[in-house]
């Protein structure tokens, strides 16, 4: 499973090292300015690959995510903005997904997410973000 390729980040525990190492991220010795520092993540002790996968593409965001997609500054809401920083990351994911990335438990009932893509479609566009199979991605602008 490859689903953190080109992420560099360290880990002082011997456990997530190999964790980390088998989802493809390259894991360093020393924390670097650069790298993802996974002791800085705070993590719960018991998560899934998509929860783990998502907070670590949070950290790595920094804001070059959302100047990359709209080719300027933006400032979101929180929610929008994981959620845009999410599809693009990932290259799409079904709402199931998207929902245990951003915490939202899967026997809970919340609109919230609807509403934060309802509202991004309105600011910039019906076909900003598109539902293609189940699977919501990040379309143009």
């Amino acid at each position: 499973m490859c689903m953190l390729n080109g992420v560099r980040i360290f880990a002082s525990d011997k456990i997530w090292r190999q964790i980390l190492a088998d989802f493809g991220a390259t894991v360093t010795d020393v924390p670097a300015i650069t790298d993802i520092n996974f002791d800085d993540l705070k993590l719960d002790d018991v998560v899934n690959p998509i929860q783990l996968k998502a907070a670590i593409l949070a950290a790595a965001d920094g804001g070059r995510a959302l100047f990359e997609i709209f080719g300027r500054s933006v400032i979101l809401p929180q929610l929008q903005a994981r959620i845009v920083v999410l599809l693009y990351k990932t290259g799409g994911m079904t709402y199931q997904d998207l929902r245990i990335a951003l915490g939202v438990m899967p026997d809970t009932t919340s609109h919230a997410i609807d509403t934060a893509i309802y509202q991004l479609r309105q600011q910039f566009g019906r076909e900003f973000i598109k539902n293609i199979d189940g699977v919501y991605k990040i379309g143009k602008l």
